[in-house]
Formats: structure tokens, C-alpha cells, sequence
């Protein structure tokens, strides 16, 4: 990633430091008038709770820089990004990468860093053939959100040397499990220089066995900077067995072309 998006300082965000006075009040309340405590303990709750709901909208800003959109420049492009989860899987990532040779597509991967390591071949294939791989935690705990700083710490930088050692590139980008985070994520993406990223739209792939669905959630007001977001791991098997992904992905490749959309990497757009 080019230098000025490394080593930026965390600040909180508004929201955050809205909490924190918030809580420090809630004190001040209380030492200054005892009898005042359940408002104080009310608020606090309140805070607590819209902190969680937060943390449970994938694409909130709330919580501190998070992609949703390609910046500005690449959007004007015409640059689109597909963004693909949750493997390298053997069986399925291998066809998804002939399927984006065909359109001379090029896409990210939000890997497991566990993963990489188990199938480290076909990640170097991956990015030799000019996809990106950015980092989607160690092992993919599914709760990861309810993670200290101290285990968020372990499980994305865990993923930061397992993707470095096999591919020889330390990731720029972070997605968090099922998009799903916490307040205490952000100053861990600053200390290790990643960028939180989730997406414009999604196509609920994991879920959806039908292809027809998923397409048309992805294409839906399709435009230049757009996020998509499919999976390679934990794919659906469409009625006909296969993983949905590989049903739809065509359709989609075809579709961009059609309204003069590029596939670009998340990085490619930083330039």
C-alpha cells in the first residue's frame, strides 16, 4: 500500500470518544450525587448496547475507517472490486481463478491465514496469476467480535506472517469474520497498518442456493466502485450441486463487462 496509508495513527472515532465522555460523566454523576447512580448505570447500558449493535453492522463507519466503496478516483474509472472469502479452497478457488482468467479479471481474496499455510501452492498460484491476498484472521473464529486486544492482536497478525511467509507479501486489507467486529479492533488494524474493508453488497452465497438470487443481489444498481462480496469457502451448492459461486461468478463477469466495469484488487484502486 502506498505510504500514506501506513503508519497512520489511531484516533478514536467520534462515536468512541462519545463513549468514553459518556462514561466518564456517568462517573462524575455518581460521585457527585450517589442517589443519581441507576441513570448513570442506565446510560451506561444504553452506551454498551449501541456499541454491540454496532459492532453487528458490517458496514458502519461508526467504529472507526472501514471501506465500503472504492475511493473516488477509482470509481470514476469505471473500477469495480470482487472480493472473494474464506479460502483457498482446493476444490473450488481453482475454478474460480479459470473463470476470472477467461474475462482477464482480476480479484481479491480475504483468506484464512491457516488455510494459505494447509494449501500454500495454489495461494502462490493465486498471486501469481495477479489476484491479491489480504488477510481474514488466522483461523476464522466465529467469535471473533467477542475477542480482547490481545487475541484480536494474535489472530489478525497471526494471519499477517502466514500470508507473508508463503506469498512473500504482508496484506494491506483486513475483513473480519462474517464482518463482524468490535471496539477494540481498530487500534489493532492501525499497530499492524491494515485497512478494515467489507463491502457495497453481498450476494449471501454461504446461504443462498439459488444463483439467480445471488446474482441479482450483487447487480442490483451496479456501479463504478463497487464492493462485491462472494465466497470460495463455506460456498452454498446451488440445486444443482455446485457451489454457487461458480454459477454465478460468470454471469457476473459478463454483466460487468456489459456496463463497461473493470475488476480491479483493492489495491489496484489506491492507484
Amino acid at each position: 500500500m502506498p505510504d500514506s496509508q501506513l503508519h497512520r495513527p489511531w484516533r478514536p472515532a467520534p462515536f468512541i470518544s462519545g463513549s468514553a465522555a459518556l462514561h466518564v460523566a456517568a462517573v462524575a454523576a455518581v460521585a457527585a450525587r450517589p442517589h443519581a447512580w441507576p441513570w448513570a448505570l442506565g446510560a451506561v447500558v444504553v452506551d454498551h448496547l449501541a456499541l454491540a449493535a454496532v459492532g453487528l453492522w458490517p458496514r458502519s463507519t461508526l467504529l472507526g475507517p472501514n471501506w465500503t466503496r472504492l475511493p473516488a478516483a477509482a470509481a470514476a474509472r469505471g473500477s469495480v472490486a470482487i472480493t472473494i472469502d474464506d479460502g483457498p479452497d482446493p476444490e473450488v478457488t481453482p475454478r474460480v481463478l479459470a473463470a476470472l482468467d477467461q474475462y482477464g479479471a482480476k480479484a481479491t481474496f480475504f483468506c484464512i491465514g491457516e488455510k494459505v499455510v494447509r494449501h500454500a501452492e495454489l495461494a502462490r498460484e493465486m498471486v501469481s496469476r495477479g489476484h491479491t491476498i489480504e488477510n481474514h484472521s488466522q483461523r476464522h473464529l466465529y467469535h471473533f467480535s467477542l475477542l480482547g486486544p490481545r487475541a484480536l492482536l494474535n489472530e489478525i497478525d497471526g494471519a499477517q506472517a502466514s500470508i507473508a511467509a508463503v506469498t512473500g507479501t504482508r496484506p494491506g486489507f483486513f475483513r473480519a469474520p462474517a464482518g463482524l467486529r468490535n471496539p477494540l479492533l481498530e487500534p489493532v488494524l492501525r499497530r499492524l497498518n491494515l485497512q478494515l474493508a467489507s463491502w457495497t453488497r453481498r450476494g449471501f452465497d454461504t446461504v443462498t442456493h439459488d444463483g439467480d438470487i445471488v446474482f441479482n443481489k450483487l447487480t442490483r444498481h451496479l456501479a463504478g466502485g463497487d464492493i462485491l462480496l462472494l465466497h470460495d469457502g463455506h460456498a452454498a451448492q446451488s440445486r444443482a450441486g455446485r457451489p454457487v459461486i461458480l454459477e454465478v461468478l460468470p454471469r457476473l463477469l459478463t454483466a460487468l463487462a456489459a456496463a463497461n466495469l473493470q475488476p480491479v484488487t483493492l489495491r489496484a484502486a489506491l492507484i
